[in-house]
């Protein structure tokens, strides 16, 4: 198979300093600690419905809101990043991450709820930074790798936090339980401001990027299919992972930390997924069968774990739609890296407004199912949408030009 071309931009920093793995591990962990806060609340939704006394549309805004905030940040984050510099945006990131240990201590839903939303400013943040932070300190290849090794680590955290939450609030309040997943972001952020360096921030900071570089970035056809295809498998993973504990345990009669373990699964599964995709990225010239193989994945594994009423057909489901959700993401992530005339600021708009587009779509997706398992006393209709949407990468890999990295 051919290897994907060397034109990723080369790195503005101390080109491939021994640094760059202080620095890898800095990003691994940033990425980690915001996968471990983004979905713990996911399996705790009865609880908070019956602490709390509200319907499970509101519930949902527990999962959804941080994900409204990330997306109305993520293009404002990016061109922001490129105005306050890496080490700045990094250090708003871990501050938000490390709030979130108050969670605890809320007194009601509406102060846990303005707290969750503070995640999503840390995630939009870290998020539209880490494209230009990558681009500054690694090889082309390197920076691939990265991409891969940090998903795998949000993925990871993901997991852990979905699959332990609902153990882990049978020992302490889960209010509490939210609480002890914001830990890391404390020593994260603590690490940072000991052992970051951004030594050339003036590469993307200073002038910043106009709103007519922005507008010329979005209307790249290649950009469009990206942020097209993302936003809808994103839709269908955000939409299971909130509602398919609720959904395995009240219609499938599956206990609930069974539950829990089933939907963590997924980010479990995505975090290997995702080093394959990432290593097959390295080899293969474009990224078109890459997208179109996971989006197939995602879309057939998506339908599997609803509509199959036994664990023999669910677990297999789950993993379909794992390797699915995931297996695309270092060569969407890489790809506006390689496209000609891309500068680290370009990269973090682009990267900025993945995060806007798919993260509007994914704050809407478990208020939909939650709203239409409201009025139908089904889960089946909102997860069918959200399955359908799931196509779009599928089609996206498909239109995308064979040239995708040259455009």
């Amino acid at each position: 198979m051919a290897r994907q071309p060397d034109n990723i931009s080369k790195p503005t920093g101390q080109p491939f300093s021994r640094y760059r793995f202080v620095m890898a591990a800095l990003l691994l962990t940033a990425h980690l600690s915001v996968g471990l806060n983004i979905f713990p609340v996911s399996p705790l939704l009865p609880l908070a419905i019956d602490d709390y006394n509200i319907n499970r549309a509101t519930a949902g805004l527990l999962v959804s809101l941080p994900l409204l905030v990330a997306a109305a940040l993520g293009l404002p984050s990016g061109i922001l990043t490129a105005r306050i510099g890496l080490w700045r945006a990094f250090t708003i990131g871990w501050l938000s991450i490390a709030l979130m240990s108050l969670s605890g201590f809320a007194p009601n839903f509406i102060t846990l709820l303005l707290l969750r939303s503070v995640i999503g400013l840390g995630f939009a943040v870290m998020l539209t930074a880490t494209g230009p932070l990558l681009m500054e300190w690694f090889r082309p290849k390197e920076a691939l790798a990265m991409n891969a090794l940090t998903t795998a680590a949000m993925s990871l955290g993901i997991a852990i936090s979905i699959a332990s939450a609902t153990p882990l609030a049978d020992m302490i309040a889960w209010q509490k339980t939210l609480s002890v997943f914001a830990l890391p972001g404390i020593v994260g952020l603590v690490a940072w401001l000991a052992f970051a360096r951004t030594s050339t921030r003036s590469q993307v900071r200073g002038a910043g990027i106009s709103l007519k570089e922005v507008g010329t970035v979005l209307r790249n056809r290649s950009v469009v299919l990206l942020l097209v295809a993302d936003a809808g498998v994103l839709v269908q993973y955000t939409a299971f992972t909130g509602w398919l504990p609720t959904f395995f345990s009240e219609e499938r009669g599956i206990s609930p930390s069974q539950a829990g373990f089933l939907t963590g699964m997924l980010p479990l599964v995505g975090m290997f997924a995702v080093l394959i995709g990432g290593a097959l990225a390295l080899r293969v010239a474009s990224p078109k069968a890459l997208l179109a193989t996971s989006g197939l994945f995602a879309g057939l594994g998506g339908l599997g774990t609803f509509l199959l009423p036994s664990l023999g057909g669910i677990y297999p489901a789950i993993v379909i739609l794992g390797i699915g959700s995931w297996l695309y993401m270092p060569s969407l992530l890489t790809l506006p890296m390689q496209m000609a005339g891309m500068t680290p600021n370009r990269v973090a708009v682009v990267w900025g407004s993945l995060l806007t587009f798919t993260g509007f779509s994914m704050f809407l997706a478990p208020i939909l199912v939650g709203g239409l398992r409201d009025m139908t006393g089904s889960f089946i209709p909102g997860f069918a949408i959200c399955a359908a949407a799931s196509w779009t990468l599928f089609l996206s890999g498909v239109l995308l030009p064979k040239n995708a990295h040259q455009s």
